[in-house]
């Protein structure tokens, strides 16, 4: 079994790369699950997306928690139906935390890290600010607190100053480029050749450690 978690901030492409990954693994024969937070189909899910829609810190901090909470109800199913499938794939995991304020982010990271079950591949969906604010206006929803110019520039730099061992994919690339990325990337892991597959080059131009980061996750016997 693969645990795959594909992250990033709002607006920049991770439901799409997901599916983009589920369609390669399924065309491999492989039986996958996506799971995606909030889930509108878990009660924590739901608290969470509220107070997404509020404003303030106290509304951040409490959207965290419930996010948290709702990420640990689709562990349980994934350990429930781990049988029953041969790759699961979370939308969104880890980077969460970098909705948190400064001073908070980092710790809270390291303690998910320790805490936490994680994945066996961590990609990070990556687009600049401006690219990811235009996708969520044009969507028409009402916007979540943190769906901003400020809090998405922020948010992007704290993503990536968290990304070492995370395979980054540049989603202002056309279509094409970042389906064949996925792809390869995926073709990687299922030939056990992950390490010679080279990551996208994140926003800043340099590439992000290949070294996992945590503790993988491991299918009940």
């Amino acid at each position: 079994m693969t645990w795959y978690v594909v992250d990033g901030m709002d607006g920049c492409g991770k439901s799409t790369c997901a599916e983009l990954l589920k369609e390669k693994l399924e065309s491999e024969g492989r039986r996958v699950r996506l799971f995606s937070h909030p889930d509108s189909g878990c009660l924590f899910g739901r608290l969470e997306y509220g107070y997404l829609l509020k404003e303030g810190r106290l509304a951040k901090m409490l959207a965290t928690v419930f996010f948290i909470l709702d990420a640990v109800d689709s562990l349980f199913k994934m350990r429930l139906s781990s049988r029953k499938y041969d790759d699961f794939i979370f939308v969104r995991y880890l980077m969460s935390v970098a909705y948190l304020p400064d001073g908070i982010y980092r710790k809270a990271y390291r303690i998910i890290k320790k805490l936490f079950p994680m994945p066996d591949e961590f990609i990070l969906v990556d687009v600049d600010a401006e690219t990811s604010l235009r996708r969520i206006e044009a969507r028409g929803e009402e916007r979540e607190s943190f769906e901003n110019m400020d809090d998405l520039v922020r948010t992007r730099e704290k993503m990536l100053s968290l990304s070492d061992g995370w395979f980054v994919v540049d989603n202002t690339l056309p279509l094409e480029e970042v389906k064949r990325l996925i792809e390869d990337h995926a073709s990687a892991v299922l030939s056990g050749m992950r390490g010679r597959v080279s990551p996208s080059v994140c926003a800043r131009g340099t590439r992000r450690s290949r070294i996992p980061c945590g503790r993988p996750w491991r299918s009940p016997r």
